[in-house]
């Protein structure tokens, strides 16, 4: 696919350029013509009589009345000048002298326009560097290749400049003489032996980013090769010159190094080095390991080798592992996941340099082979020691192989080369190491034998398990099947080349582990020795797999890292003023449509997950009213690591979520039935903050059943939805009940706003919401645990009448802990020394109390409320239709006929539907806010009101106390034994007025 000129280079280049200017260094004269545009003699006609040439420099347009002739800058200089459109592009993205100069009018020209940057007369080398700077060039100056680069992880310009590298762009051919001189024909053809240029005429690497080859000599070795990689789609991703590969990338890593990383691809390779793993090489592909790369890797020591993790990069691990074997290099495998290689793999882990050390250091050791190299002399050693003999039982014993401990503490890699003594430390010659060798070694004994190969593991890809011994591929289906059992039945695949034997074997049972070698044996053609030992260690794989599968699955957190900038504008969010106003001016911006108490109060809920006893929040509403919506919408204001949302959840879910996996998180289920089977659990997460089951298991080492214990730790904060009427009352205590506003107002709201969506402001409105959301997030972390305390706590008052104000108050108290959370980076933090320990505090203020108190009739009232808020709906109805048919019989009592009303009417009054207004009716009957006139079978449903119409529509009483004679009253005096008086009388207050500070070095002292 030839190289695309983007369109907004185009559009740049056009309104960037002088249009006038343009057409006047051609030698047209141009008047002015109108108020914009200017008028000139058509340059490409026999324009003689009138002028005909129209330019429009505020459109960047030309247009000629006669002969039709139009177009913009660019194709103005094409057309005129003769030459293609990119190469007039070229021109004028250039700019200066050259793309004003006077030319005369040309159908064609094969006249050079823009500088050559080639000598024809250099060698080789010079060529090859010469065509390099050029392509090096070409990228800095393409923002689409540096965004394939970027997108690749590689947008670095240090990596760009230290590797030279380019970006064929298919404008090196407008830079050279045409075929039809000389010199241009010389060059081509040099190109064209150098594996640059084609015979068809095009540049070989058109539309690829390059990256030069080296070859291995002095310290400025000579670029005898490119690799090309295609920035846009295509057959062919991966372009070498024609012919055998040559030269090395980064060889500068085989003279500062004894280690290297040996990747499958150049941009794995680069993915190292940028990462800061500078001693790092690649092959040609799998297939394209070099007799030249051969000769520079037999001079190292050790050798990680980096392919992908698919089957080719497996089978050419295994094959090139063996040659470093056979010469005595000790080699490594790294471990990608399953069909990822060094560069995705670091995409997708971040940070790319630790993940990429995690795996280099965990790299799975595959031997150094029988003929170990001599040992590195020391400045000190007159000759290199002797072979050092077996050790006795009782000691250590010095084989080539590392032990267990030995791996763990590998030699680690740091970013720019490996550590020399770690080098050193891990080769027999090392003279530290002798001399410890030495001194655990006893009794004399027979050199010591190749070491046993380390117990393969299992490795999981899809449903499936698989173990490769040396070509021999094992694969394991149903192992999850066999937990808690005690058999090990499972299909079992072996492969060997194109040989394979398929059988469903129980290799705890010894006659079919038998059966299975006697027919793969058969199958393969493989010895039966050779595969009994392969089923022993395939045994052992597949127990130690099982074990892993029987532990708890702890999902490792996901860790989010706020660049400076971003911290600061999340950080001088949260610490402005008015801050509950900017909150709900938040609200409206995000898209929220009224809801602005049921909004605000979610969002504390949510804020209130940091605290110790975090609140719990049911949104109540009919179905279709946007529940779930305000549930989304709310949940959008906080990091995706820290909510947990599901639409169902099974009895024993929460027990097996892994220990920590739920902690200062919020955990939202859309709804309530979908949890209606782990309510229990759900009750005792919100109550108690953690949850512990006790359940049987097999133990992996004895196999007996035994009890074992998982816990999941709060606290939690729970968010739930519902359509339901009656709800679980353990559970809707804990909670508080929000209802949505179903009225036709909201709904005519919700509908305009629903339209605005599909215009250019909704457009504008959807981007703007997505930076509004990152700052939010960002500020929501930023937001740290802390203990909240409430000088004014003694003074508050609470509704007492019924036994569920116990819990309900401490949800009131809870409200403004949050709140006071919420503005912990607006308020000085405050220290004190208990046992020894410093506890840090911030405090509420009465504006925290005072917008409590706003929210906690509404939230708080809804809960106490013994009718549902549909059903308070549907009476607020009620009494409006008896007010409207007293109204209009002029009734002096509503206690006569006219107090009467069907389900008709009410359907009618209120819009609701059948179902509905049967269900709440029902509960009004029982309540006794209404009475059954007469309804029975083929007639009229008929209810009369038994309440009062003077009586006040309020939810339950919550019995705050008023914020200003909570001012005017507070004076908190408690005499606690055993404190210090600085606590004493004054809650966190010190007696002359200011605020408990760190204490001093000497009282921490003290106090330890």
């Amino acid at each position: 696919m030839p190289w695309r000129i983007p369109e907004a280079e185009i559009e740049r280049v056009k309104r960037e350029t002088d249009l006038v200017a343009l057409v006047q260094s051609r030698g047209i004269n141009l008047k002015k013509h109108g108020t914009k545009d200017f008028i000139g003699r058509c340059p490409f006609h026999e324009d003689r009589q009138t002028p005909n040439l129209i330019v429009s420099p505020a459109k960047g347009l030309f247009h000629c009345m006669m002969c039709g002739k139009a177009g913009n800058p660019i194709q103005f200089v094409q057309f005129h000048d003769g030459i293609s459109f990119r190469h007039a592009y070229e021109l004028l993205r250039q700019g200066g002298k050259a793309a004003f100069t006077a030319q005369p009018m040309q159908k064609q020209t094969t006249v050079l326009k823009l500088p050559c940057p080639l000598d024809a007369e250099a060698d080789d080398a010079t060529l090859f560097r010469q065509v390099v700077a050029y392509y090096h060039q070409r990228l800095k100056d393409a923002p689409t290749a540096r965004a394939y680069l970027a997108s690749r992880g590689l947008d670095n310009d240090e990596l760009i400049d230290r590797f030279q590298l380019g970006f064929a762009d298919r404008t090196l051919g407008l830079r050279l003489p045409d075929n039809n001189r000389q010199e241009g024909e010389r060059l081509r053809s040099r190109l064209t032996q150098l594996g640059l240029w084609r015979q068809s005429g095009h540049e070989h690497f058109n539309g690829c980013v390059v990256v030069p080859f080296h070859e291995c000599g002095p310290h400025e070795p000579n670029i005898v090769s490119l690799y090309g990689r295609r920035v846009q789609r295509g057959e062919l991703r991966h372009l070498y010159p024609p012919g055998p590969h040559r030269g090395l990338f980064n060889p500068e890593c085989f003279r500062d190094s004894n280690e290297v990383i040996l990747c499958e691809a150049v941009f794995d390779a680069l993915t190292f080095w940028v990462s800061g793993f500078r001693n790092v090489t690649c092959l040609f592909g799998t297939e394209g390991f070099t007799d030249e790369l051969w000769e520079a890797l037999r001079k190292v020591q050790r050798v990680r080798i980096a392919y992908d993790a698919d089957d080719a990069g497996e089978r050419a691990a295994q094959r090139d592992a063996e040659r470093f074997r056979s010469h005595g290099i000790e080699v490594y495998r790294v471990k990608f996941p399953h069909g990822m290689d060094a560069n995705e793999y670091a995409q997708k882990v971040k940070p790319a340099d630790k993940s990429l050390a995690l795996l280099l250091n965990s790299a799975a050791w595959l031997g150094q082979g029988g003929s170990p190299r001599p040992p590195v002399p020391s400045p000190h050693a007159a000759a290199p020691p002797a072979p050092l003999p077996m050790a006795e039982a009782s000691t250590v014993a010095a084989v080539p192989r590392p032990t267990a401990m030995e791996t763990e503490a590998s030699p680690v890699l740091v970013k720019d080369a490996l550590s020399s003594s770690l080098v050193a430390a891990a080769v027999s010659g090392s003279q530290e190491r002798a001399a410890k060798e030495k001194a655990t070694i006893t009794t004399p004994a027979a050199p010591s034998s190749p070491p046993t190969p380390p117990t393969p593991a299992l490795e999981q890809r899809g449903d499936a398990w698989f173990l490769a011994l040396d070509g021999r591929d094992y694969r394991v289906g149903g192992l999850e099947k066999t937990l808690g059992t005690d058999a090990l039945k499972v299909a079992l695949r072996l492969c060997h080349g194109e040989h394979f034997h398929l059988d469903q074997v129980d290799l705890c049972r010894d006659a079919e582990r038998r059966r299975f070698i006697e027919r793969a044996a058969e199958e393969t053609g493989l010895t039966c020795d050779l595969l009994k030992r392969d089923l022993g260690r395939l045994l052992r794989a597949v127990e130690q797999a099982q074990v892993e599968l029987l532990k708890p699955q702890e999902q490792a957190a996901r860790v989010v890292t706020l660049w400076p900038e971003e911290r600061e504008e999340a950080l001088a969010w949260l610490k402005a003023p008015k801050l509950i106003e900017r909150l709900r001016e938040a609200f409206h911006q995000a898209g929220i449509i009224g809801e602005e108490t049921n909004t605000l109060v979610a969002y504390l809920a949510g804020v209130s997950r940091k605290l110790e006893r975090p609140l719990a929040i049911i949104i109540q509403s009919a179905s279709a009213a946007g529940k779930t919506t305000l549930m989304d919408a709310v949940l959008n204001f906080f990091p995706e690591e820290e909510r947990v949302k599901y639409s169902a959840m099974t009895g024993q879910s929460l027990y097996y979520l892994g220990e920590t996996n739920l902690k200062h998180k919020i955990l939202a289920v859309v709804e309530e039935v979908g949890a209606e089977k782990a309510s229990y659990a759900l009750k005792l997460l919100q109550s108690e903050g953690e949850l512990t089951i006790a359940s049987t298991g097999k133990d992996p080492t004895t196999g007996k059943m035994v009890t074992q214990e998982y816990h999941v730790e709060g606290p939690v904060m729970i968010f739930l939805t519902t359509t339901a009427i009656d709800l679980d009352e353990e559970l809707q205590n804990r909670c508080l009940t929000l209802a949505v506003d179903e009225s036709a107002e909201q709904t005519e709201r919700i509908h305009r706003v629903q339209r605005e969506r599909r215009t250019l402001a909704g457009l504008i409105a959807r981007e703007e919401r997505k930076d509004l959301l990152k700052k939010l997030r960002n500020a929501q972390r930023l937001l740290q645990p802390i203990e909240v305390l409430n000088p004014y706590a003694p003074g508050l008052t609470f509704a007492t009448a019924r036994t569920r104000n116990r819990r309900d108050h401490e949800k009131y108290l809870t409200l403004i802990e949050a709140i006071a959370l919420l503005h912990q980076h607006q308020r000085p933090r405050g220290q004190h020394i208990v046992n020894g320990r410093v506890v840090e505090f911030i405090e509420v203020t009465l504006d925290d109390i005072s917008l409590a108190n706003q929210l906690a009739p509404e939230a708080l009232g809804r809960s106490l409320d013994e009718l549902p808020p549909q059903t308070r709906r549907l009476l607020a109805h009620i009494r409006d239709l008896v007010r409207q048919k007293k109204a209009a019989h002029g009734a002096a009592k509503v206690g006569a006929g006219f107090a009467c009303f069907s389900r008709k009417e009410l359907r009618e009054a209120c819009g609701w539907s059948l179902t509905q207004v049967r269900v709440h009716l029902e509960r009004l009957v029982e309540l006794e806010y209404l009475a059954i006139r007469h309804g029975r079978l083929g007639s009229q449903f008929v209810y009369d009101l038994l309440l009062d119409l003077d009586t006040p529509e309020t939810v339950a009483h919550v019995g705050l106390i008023d914020v200003n004679v909570l001012a005017r009253s507070h004076h908190y005096k408690t005499n606690l034994a055993g404190f210090d008086r600085g606590v004493a009388e004054q809650n966190g207050h010190l007696a002359g007025g200011g605020r408990t500070g760190p204490p001093p070095a000497s009282a921490l002292a003290a106090a330890t």
